[in-house]
Parts: C-alpha cells; sequence; structure tokens
C-alpha cells in the first residue's frame, strides 16, 4: 500500500472512529491540538490498528505521533519491516 493510499485509509479510520469530517483531516492535522483526541483515544486508534493490521505499532514508535501523517509514516514502516 503506497503511502497516499495508507493517508486515505488513516482519514477514513479517524473519520469512522471520531466522528470527524473528512475534508479537515490532511497529513498535518495534530491529532491531539487540531482533532480533540485524549491519550484514551490514542490508545484506542493504537488498538483498531493493531485489530486491522496485525502489527503492534512499537511503544516508542506510538509516543512520537502527534500527526495523521506520523500515523502514515509509522504504518508504512511497519509494512516496510514486514516485506
Amino acid at each position: 500500500m503506497s503511502k497516499d493510499q495508507l493517508q486515505i485509509w488513516v482519514v477514513d479510520l479517524l473519520a469512522e472512529m471520531f466522528e470527524l469530517d473528512k475534508a479537515d483531516l490532511s497529513a498535518g492535522s495534530n491529532l491531539y491540538s487540531d482533532l480533540d483526541i485524549d491519550s484514551i483515544d490514542a490508545v484506542d486508534l493504537a488498538v483498531k490498528l493493531k485489530q486491522l493490521t496485525g502489527k503492534r505499532l512499537q511503544p516508542e514508535v506510538f509516543k512520537t505521533i502527534r500527526t495523521i501523517g506520523d500515523v502514515v509514516d509509522a504504518l508504512a514502516g511497519m509494512t516496510e519491516q514486514a516485506a
């Protein structure tokens, strides 16, 4: 899956999980300050990503995620490691 495809997938997931408007979501959208996702929501997102990908985000990677682009990069890194 390309990064563009991953971003579309992540945006769809965030819109569905947190009832957000897809038009407001971009790679630079900050999960916390722009989208009002709190730490519990972030854990829910990590769990959902694990369910959907079968892979768990490493804690050190999870801690660095701030934007939608960071989520996409982390997922892209996970798929590269698996290849």
